[in-house]
């Protein structure tokens, strides 16, 4: 990771959580699931979708271009949530711009999202318009391991196969299928957090059923998801209960079930096989599908072990991934299970460090209730 890189996600993570403390109070009578014209001020062009859908729209200008919130926004907003209502040039070409892209999606692509902000911009804020023979002649840009659209292999080893090797390395089937539950604890680092180490309790239950709980300065931060919807209970977003909608609840229910082996192949009805490199890894890559929602990205090393995930959800002007990588796999029961965690979406990264898993334990079904919505200290 470059240096550029750290720097720019740390300034977005920071005014973003600014940004978003400061609508708490606004939003506290809105509906379950406010419209993002409902809570923010000042929105022309992004009506009619949902908060949860918008910030991550916003997620998807800061990783096209590279961009904080003050990249666009004026610096008052650090001292002034009003600000954020400022149309500042940039905010007004950003208008433009989803116009632009909505347009040409719509007269060349049947509507289908074909042109993104990431599209010209490639994490620039200014898009080159003169070809570089660097790129042309040289050996050109890495591959991106995390791309949506894959390569397929026609030979090799079936998806099967390669579950079975999975399967294999962390335990055996038989072993992998009596692991029902678990409850486990650890540290947190994230963006919320300002780089400081706080406990984590994490529970999660087969197939898809998981609740986290960060013991954040405000307030404990809940997220859940009950194997259907899911919600946030978090200081840091800008209203006190968040439901999820659209292609999160998919993001949510894979990140419930991933911690689950033997749950992980029947979930998705197509699997198809690919060869990436990761660094300087060699690893093998599942994508699973089903259909009408957007795939998944499992990556495998050499023993078998799953080193990556990758997921997506869909915004009005593109598609955003979230990448875990896991390492400091550990012996629980028999089942060997990741302790490490890095987390890495486009509005920052989460690091969790697991320091103790109970396997098959009993866990209160209120656990997986929606939450109530978050009270500061």
């Amino acid at each position: 990771m470059s240096f550029r890189w750290r720097r720019v996600v740390f300034g977005a993570a920071v005014a973003l959580s600014v940004c978003l403390l400061g609508f708490v109070a606004a939003a506290q009578q809105e509906p379950a699931q406010p419209m993002a014209e409902n809570v923010f001020k000042n929105i022309q062009v992004l009506k009619g979708m949902p908060v949860d859908e918008f910030m991550d729209t916003m997620g998807m200008f800061a990783a096209s271009l590279l961009y904080d919130c003050t990249g666009c926004h004026t610096r008052d907003i650090l001292i002034n949530r009003d600000a954020f209502s400022v149309a500042t040039p940039r905010i007004q070409r950003a208008r433009q711009m989803v116009v632009m892209v909505n347009a040409l999606n719509r007269m060349y692509f049947n509507g289908e999202r074909k042109v993104t902000c990431f599209t010209c911009h490639r994490a620039s804020g200014f898009p080159e318009v003169i070809p570089d023979l660097g790129l042309q002649y040289g050996d050109g840009p890495p591959e991106n391991p995390n791309a949506m659209t894959i390569f397929p292999q026609r030979d090799g080893e079936p998806a099967d196969q390669i579950f079975r090797k999975y399967l294999d390395a962390v335990g055996g089937l038989d072993r992998v299928s009596k692991l029902t539950s678990y409850t486990a604890t650890g540290t947190y680092i994230g963006f919320n957090t300002g780089g400081a180490t706080v406990p984590i309790q994490i529970f999660a239950k087969a197939p898809d059923q998981r609740a986290t709980i960060v013991q954040v300065f405000d307030g404990d931060a809940v997220k859940v998801f009950d194997g259907r919807n899911g919600w946030a209970a978090e200081g840091w977003r800008q209203i006190p209960l968040m439901t999820f909608t659209g292609s999160n609840v998919a993001s949510m229910r894979f990140e419930a079930l991933s911690a689950f082996p033997a749950e992980i192949q029947k979930a998705y009805k197509q699997w198809q096989v690919a060869a990436v490199t990761l660094g300087d890894s060699d690893v093998t890559l599942l994508q699973g599908a089903n259909p009408g929602q957007l795939p998944v990205n499992l990556y495998f090393d050499d023993s078998g072990l799953l080193v990556r995930t990758v997921r997506w959800s869909s915004t009005p002007v593109g598609t955003i991934p979230t990448q875990t990588d896991y390492s400091d796999y550990r012996d629980v029961a028999g089942v060997k299970m990741p302790f490490h965690q890095l987390v890495t979406w486009t509005n920052g990264q989460n690091t969790i460090e697991l320091k103790e898993i109970r396997p098959n334990v009993t866990i209160d079904p209120a656990r997986f209730a929606r939450p109530a919505p978050f009270k500061p200290r």
